[in-house]
């Protein structure tokens, strides 16, 4: 007698998972690091153990859940005793500023202590599901990373422990996002009618910041990854707020902790906001001569020769597109300021758009880099956003999107937010070209940015930081 089985698409996927899972754990339990030579011997295992890789090992496992979503936003507006809804005076919170504790007082925390899980109910909730997609099917990212930038805000609630705080004192603190240091996509591996995990812990503190690492899963496997720059300020945002020092509890928790400390090192030798006034290279200045020598000719241009473009190349001076957005309370964040959260996505969804024209194509986003965070936007402010096409190669457009905000009382323009974005289309895009030395410096920024996201395939995709560890509790290793 014959028994046959029936699965769905996406219960064979799990299933496939699971098996693969099943066996990279089993080797490595009997052969150890000799696991990796026998993936190099066999290609077959090879391939599956990159799947594997790429869509992440198992969550790191506290136990703690916190809900959905809307629950984490619940929870962070009762544990700074903010009030729901829209308040014309906003309810004071300087009576506060007297809980703030001294460094000494705050003891060390681990990873753990921070780690929690949040769900999107895209499979049960059709309303939710309309929220997250596309007209195409596929899922808005932006909106994935305004829900990120607010679990990442909630981590950092778990992570600052005040002992001597008097129960039932709201938590006397305000957390500002400083940085998106990056964030990577598989965005055509999404589904549209799955349930989505997001969980993330603190990966490194210092005095009164702190960054955090922030996952996306559907079904087990790790889809998108993001880290967080998050600032500590007091009740009422006007100075820093001391957090706690964070230790590693295990080698596995060290392993993380190294790799964000590598972060911090290149973060502090290159800074975002001066990456566009760095002078060019050597090899920069010989690809701006080439670019030169190709519109211009090795004599540069005459009143009969002008510059002029080459086949299937564009310029960069008519390929930006730009809009306006009125933000309202709805988009504030309990520092009564316009949500980080809302400032990215509406940048990548312009993004989107500048991509889509330039390239007669439907792009999907693959890395975001250096999203600064200059200048908080007041909620009677207006955004002015543009988006750029500065680089191109291949399928990929890279793109970098500037935030600037006007003020709706004394209507002077400041800056705000500047996005590097890298989108992938399914076919060859035209090249962009820059048509003046400004354009040239944008040409060669937007050229590191790529570079940088051809990097992070292989950094995210194959090292230890690519998911969290397996067990908290140090159980397993890093390969």
């Amino acid at each position: 007698m014959y028994i046959f089985y029936t699965f769905s698409e996406k219960g064979l996927e799990l299933l496939t998972y699971t098996l693969v899972r099943n066996i990279i754990m089993y080797l490595r339990a009997i052969l150890g690091r000799r696991a990796i030579e026998v993936r190099r011997l066999c290609p077959q295992l090879g391939a599956l153990r990159h799947r594997f890789v790429e869509c992440g090992r198992d969550q790191l496992e506290s136990g703690h859940c916190s809900g959905t979503m809307a629950d984490v936003a619940k929870k962070i507006r009762e544990h700074i005793g903010v009030e729901g809804g829209y308040h014309a005076i906003p309810k004071s919170r300087e009576g506060l500023l007297k809980f703030q504790p001294d460094p000494s007082d705050l003891p060390e925390r681990s990873m753990i202590d921070s780690q929690t899980t949040a769900s999107i109910l895209l499979e049960s909730d059709a309303l939710m599901r309309e929220r997250f997609v596309y007209g195409g099917g596929l899922l808005r990212m932006g909106r994935m990373m305004e829900e990120l930038d607010l679990l990442a805000v909630w981590i950092c609630h778990r992570h600052v422990f005040l002992p001597k705080l008097p129960k039932g004192i709201p938590l006397p603190y305000t957390f500002v996002t400083l940085l998106v240091d990056h964030g990577h996509f598989l965005v055509e591996k999404f589904k549209a009618d799955v349930d989505i995990s997001l969980s993330g812990h603190v990966s490194w503190s210092d005095d009164s910041s702190m960054e955090i690492t922030a996952y996306v899963r559907q079904n087990g496997m790790l889809l998108a990854k993001a880290i967080f720059m998050i600032a500590a300020r007091d009740a009422t945002n006007s100075g820093p707020a001391p957090v706690n020092p964070l230790t590693p509890a295990n080698e596995l928790e060290k392993c993380f902790y190294h790799e964000a400390l590598e972060r911090q090192k290149r973060r502090e030798g290159k800074l975002p906001h001066l990456e566009t006034k760095r002078k060019p290279s050597k090899e920069e200045e010989q690809i701006m001569y080439e670019v030169f020598t190709r519109t211009k000719g090795t004599e540069g241009p005459t009143p009969t020769d002008m510059t002029a473009l080459p086949p299937d190349c564009r310029w960069m001076s008519n390929w930006h597109r730009r809009t306006l957005l009125h933000p309202f309370p709805e988009h504030r964040n309990e520092a009564n300021t316009i949500f980080g959260g809302f400032i990215i996505r509406n940048a990548i969804e312009i993004a989107f758009i500048t991509a889509s024209l330039f390239s007669n194509n439907y792009p999907v986003i693959q890395f975001i880099s250096d999203v600064t965070f200059n200048h908080d936007i007041p909620v009677h402010s207006y955004m002015k956003l543009k988006a750029y096409v500065v680089y191109t190669q291949d399928n990929y457009v890279q793109l970098m999107t500037v935030v600037d905000a006007i003020d709706g009382k004394s209507f002077t323009q400041f800056h705000s937010n500047t996005l590097h974005l890298t989108f992938s289309c399914r076919q060859k895009v035209p090249e962009v070209l820059p048509k003046s030395y400004s354009e040239a410096l944008w040409y060669l920024t937007g050229r590191r940015y790529f570079q940088r996201f051809l990097e992070s395939i292989n950094r995210d995709l194959e090292d230890c930081g690519s998911s969290p560890p397996e067990n908290i509790n140090g159980e397993g290793e890093c390969i």
